[in-house]
């Protein structure tokens, strides 16, 4: 499936009720597209633990324009399968354990988002009043 509204049809079908009945569900687990255009996006949500954080976004059940009440963990589940030619519902672990642990990941160095940032200067006053610049740490004091 390529786009929340063709998966809002298919809920349509199966649970009754209109496709905006299910598309702000469905608009939910897609907007990461918005960050990464391309598969990659279904790794923040696209897993069980997303299908269950919707569920409490969401709701655990609603009601569609028919008057019948649906779980939103199974419109979750349905995006989820259709995506995955209805085989499959990763964890959020599959995607990570193919991750490498970068440096960043610890603290160390910038994440490549932020290339061709500057590094921030840090102003913090000392103990007679002056104000003082350190680019290379911020003291916890």
């Amino acid at each position: 499936m390529a786009k929340p509204y063709i998966h809002a049809k298919s809920s349509a079908k199966r649970y009754g009720g209109q496709p905006e009945d299910y598309l702000d569900i469905h608009n939910w687990f897609d907007e990461t597209k918005a960050h990464m255009p391309d598969n990659r996006h279904r790794a923040l949500r696209h897993h069980s633990e997303g299908i269950f954080l919707c569920e409490r976004i969401f709701g655990v059940t609603r009601v569609n324009s028919d008057g019948k009440t649906y779980s939103v963990r199974d419109i979750g589940e349905q995006h989820v399968l259709e995506d995955f030619g209805n085989r499959f519902i990763p964890t959020a672990q599959d995607y990570l354990t193919n991750m490498s642990l970068q440096l960043w990941m610890n603290g160390v160095g910038k994440p490549p988002s932020t290339a061709g940032t500057p590094e921030p200067k840090i102003t913090r006053l000392d103990m007679s009043g002056t104000h003082q610049t350190d680019r290379a740490r911020i003291d916890n004091d």
